[in-house]
């Protein structure tokens, strides 16, 4: 029997029309950003009129104890103050096709450019924040059009004399696994390379003393919030760390938290069913993943920094005005003008901003540079 094949070129070829764009996550800083005092990321919006660098005045609180009856004048307190700058530089990206491309395009490809470059100014910006909260302070502004926005010493770039020096500078607030003992050498990888897997990882009681780091630090780490008289803070941690505070905190969710309510998907609002949030002795603890991406592809000395050469990540644990973001332009669509006759066709974003860990000068120690409103940990972290 013959059987009639039909050519390859007379194939009937079905595209599916729904194009699946790579899953990019939202900002997980997102909910922490505002432009009020009290914020975690504080936004700042002063250059939106024009602009290189922003000035960002810091002031600590009174700490005198002050007098009685005897006389005030002459015993007056001085407010200590500090002016950080930040500099601001712009971020752009485009996608450009023809009507001859658009042509064959079936699925409407083009037709993503404008969430695709959406999604891109997001994911930059969640990677900046990242890294200026891994940041060493410095009084040296990025260079003018060179494309950094990043202000400060990126960790992947920082000698170890610098990150010696911030560790010294800032060892009130700096904690290496279970024991503030750990820093003692004021050598950055003498410490890291003390973590091991047992008992430096990221648990229930090394966060606690994270938050006692913080808390007992000078000048404070404000807490985020009050409410009622109990104060909280914000920890940001990696997949990994998380991962080890959720095997940290499993009985104590299983036996302590309520679970009266039920989630969206019928499961009792707990976290051993619903994902999230951690929270524990006034800390909430939120996982951005990228934080351990950062150590696989950017602070790769920290995959073997630990001891028996053991995987170390950071976490960051956030009071008041931790970092700021500055605004020179917000986020806008542009649009290529150079068309060939309407045959081009081009659209893009671009928008102006810094972004910093917030610091100043000690006041007792005019070179010490000390972060803000953060206290870095890092922790034992093996890879799954």
């Amino acid at each position: 029997m013959a059987v009639t094949t039909i050519d390859t070129n007379n194939k009937l070829i079905r595209f599916t029309q729904q194009i699946n764009r790579e899953f990019v996550r939202e900002n997980m800083f997102s909910p922490y950003m505002s432009e009020a005092l009290n914020a975690i990321i504080r936004l700042r919006m002063e250059l939106k009129q024009g602009g290189e660098d922003m000035n960002i005045p810091i002031v600590t609180r009174l700490t005198g104890s002050g007098v009685a009856t005897s006389t005030l004048v002459g015993n007056e307190e001085k407010i200590d103050n500090y002016g950080m700058r930040l500099r601001i530089e712009w971020a752009r990206n485009a996608i450009v096709t023809t009507k001859a491309e658009s042509q064959k395009d079936s699925a409407d490809i083009f037709g993503e450019a404008r969430p695709l470059l959406t999604d891109w100014g997001m994911e930059l910006q969640r990677d900046e924040l990242i890294a200026a909260f891994m940041a060493l302070p410095t009084e040296t502004l990025p260079t003018s059009s060179g494309g950094v926005r990043v202000n400060g010493i990126q960790y992947d770039l920082a000698t170890a004399t610098q990150r010696n020096t911030w560790l010294t500078d800032n060892s009130d607030r700096i904690l290496y696994g279970a024991s503030t003992a750990n820093a003692v050498s004021g050598v950055h990888a003498t410490a890291v390379a003390t973590l091991d897997a047992t008992a430096d990882k990221f648990t229930a009681p090394n966060l606690s003393l994270l938050k006692r780091v913080a808390v007992n630090a000078s000048p404070r780490i404000r807490p985020y919030k009050t409410r009622d008289g109990y104060e909280y803070h914000v920890c940001f941690a990696g997949t990994n760390t998380f991962r080890d505070l959720k095997v940290s905190l499993e009985t104590i969710n299983k036996d302590a938290r309520p679970r009266e309510r039920m989630g969206p998907n019928g499961a009792p609002d707990n976290p051993l069913f619903q994902d999230g949030d951690q929270i524990y002795d006034g800390v909430i603890v939120r996982m951005v993943p990228e934080i351990s991406s950062f150590v696989t592809n950017v602070w790769t000395d920290l995959k073997t920094a630990g001891d028996s050469s053991g995987r170390v990540e950071p976490v960051f644990l956030c009071g008041q005005q931790a970092a700021v973001f500055g605004w020179g332009q917000m986020a806008k669509p542009t649009f290529r003008k150079e068309d060939d006759y309407g045959f081009i066709t081009g659209t893009g974003i671009e928008m102006a901003y810094g972004v910093a860990k917030m610091f100043k000068k000690h006041p007792n120690n005019g070179t010490a540079l000390k972060q803000w409103g953060v206290a870095t940990g890092f922790f034992a972290s093996a890879s799954d």
